[in-house]
């Protein structure tokens, strides 16, 4: 019976953490990387394996076996300061800023601007953004509901329709694999890397960590290592299903290529496919997807962020917090999804090498007893660079943003920094960074000395 207990339990948890993780993003990338890729799709894959399943897993076992209580505790190892900052900034990317906007507007821009004249694109995507919101908001004023609302309700659901298109295209595919297009041509495996940064999810493991931990106490797990081990295991059922979904839906897009062009971006993609198979009836199905994918995650992120700004503001209360949160995500999404994804890219490229690298030092911080010297130098090694990415692609998206002696200084980068060119620059400083602190004494070794 105990055994019976802990299976069923994971396989909730993990169907839980599946439907937090994946949204609409998760849709549109793989089967952009699918058509890109083409007969690159098994390096482009397993790129996008490490970002977008492996990273966001060792996250959510990173706050689970740190003990740290959340990504606040464990980012403290490396300053207070910067503790505060990097939260925040995490918080503010993966919540109202960027990825809850994004829920929104990906799903209108799929189903529903296609079917709108022109000149009422902004009315109609303010009405159905109100709309999205607002279910958004009621589900995530109840949050000890999220377990049973994505677990069991919204996840299925979603996987169900997106089955009935995935299945279509594999009976019966629409042509063979072309040939790799643009960086996919250069190096598919690092081109499906840097990919799986637009999912976000290595971001919001780090938030959804402490979700998951709750929830298993929530099921009475109270000791840490059963709490930890069933962690573990609902995120790898989490992260296998997640692996299998991107294999079908990047084929999906790699077999496109032939009957439809290369699209532009992947929700046009995905319609495309939709009404091949289906017709006018694909747009409904393609339109349900979406809107339940993005539903269940924007939820979720909506929880996680009211959560902790509630914790660190205690003044505001978590009700007021969901509240803002879904206003300000409402005005932003009506900007439009263009303008999302040109900040957010920038803001990713700064994030997403200091979450590796915090993710990496936590699960291996018992080898050198968590010393802060280690966190601190690896981290500052890492940011000297990746602030530099971040600057670099906002300033190719921005030309007016052009500061002359940054450019003085990415140039100096791209010329004597290995790897800089393919967006893992930071890999070898990082590396240096960890060497570094190992050298520096700490606090009770100098004391034992004296």
């Amino acid at each position: 019976m105990h055994t019976n207990r802990r299976r069923s339990s994971v396989i909730l948890i993990g169907t839980m953490l599946f439907g937090m993780f994946f949204g609409a993003g998760n849709l549109i990338f793989p089967i952009s990387l699918g058509q890109a890729a083409g007969t690159g799709y098994w390096p482009a894959l397993l790129g996008l394996f490490v970002t977008a399943v492996g990273l966001p897993f060792l996250g959510v076992l990173a706050i689970g076996l740190s003990g740290t209580g959340g990504v606040s505790g464990l980012a403290d190892r490396v300053h207070p300061w910067f503790s505060r900052a990097f939260t925040v900034a995490l918080y503010l990317t993966i919540g109202p800023l960027f990825a809850i906007p994004r829920t929104a507007t990906v799903p209108f821009v799929v189903g529903i601007e296609p079917l709108v004249a022109g000149g009422q694109t902004s009315l109609w995507l303010g009405g159905f953004s109100l709309v999205f919101f607002s279910l958004v908001c009621w589900f995530s004023l109840k949050p000890a509901r999220i377990l049973d609302v994505i677990g069991k309700w919204l996840t299925p659901i979603f996987l169900a329709f997106l089955f009935i298109l995935v299945i279509a295209s594999v009976v019966k595919p629409m042509g063979a694999f072309g040939a790799p297009q643009g960086e996919y041509a250069a190096g598919a495996f690092t081109a499906g890397f840097r990919e799986g940064y637009n999912t976000m999810d290595a971001l919001a493991s780090l938030a959804f960590g402490i979700v998951v931990i709750r929830a298993v106490e929530g099921l009475g797990m109270r000791e840490p290592r059963e709490v930890a081990r069933t962690t573990a295991l609902a995120g790898g059922f989490a992260m296998l299903l997640m692996m299998l979904i991107y294999g079908l839906i990047a084929y999906m897009g790699a077999v496109s290529v032939s009957s439809l062009g290369m699209l532009a971006n992947g929700g046009e993609v995905f319609g495309a496919v939709a009404r091949h198979y289906f017709g006018d009836l694909g747009g409904l199905l393609l339109g349900l997807i979406f809107v339940f994918a993005c539903l269940k995650t924007s939820i979720a992120l909506i929880t996680s962020c009211s959560a902790f700004f509630h914790e660190l503001f205690p003044r505001l209360s978590y009700r007021l917090l969901a509240v803002l949160l879904c206003l300000i995500s409402f005005v932003i999404a009506n900007f439009g999804l263009n303008n999302i994804i040109t900040y957010a890219v920038p803001v990713l490229l700064l994030l997403y090498p200091p979450a590796i690298v915090l993710i990496l030092l936590a699960l291996v911080s018992p080898l050198f007893g968590h010393r802060r010297g280690v966190y601190l130098t690896a981290m500052l090694f890492t940011l000297a660079v990746s602030l530099m990415d971040g600057y670099g692609e906002l300033a190719r998206r921005l030309p007016t943003l052009i500061v002359p002696e940054l450019e003085a200084l990415n140039g100096f980068y791209k010329a004597h920094l290995p790897l800089y060119s393919l967006g893992l620059g930071w890999l070898l400083p990082a590396i240096f960074g960890a060497a570094l602190g190992l050298l520096i004494p700490s606090r009770s070794a100098a004391g034992k000395r004296i």
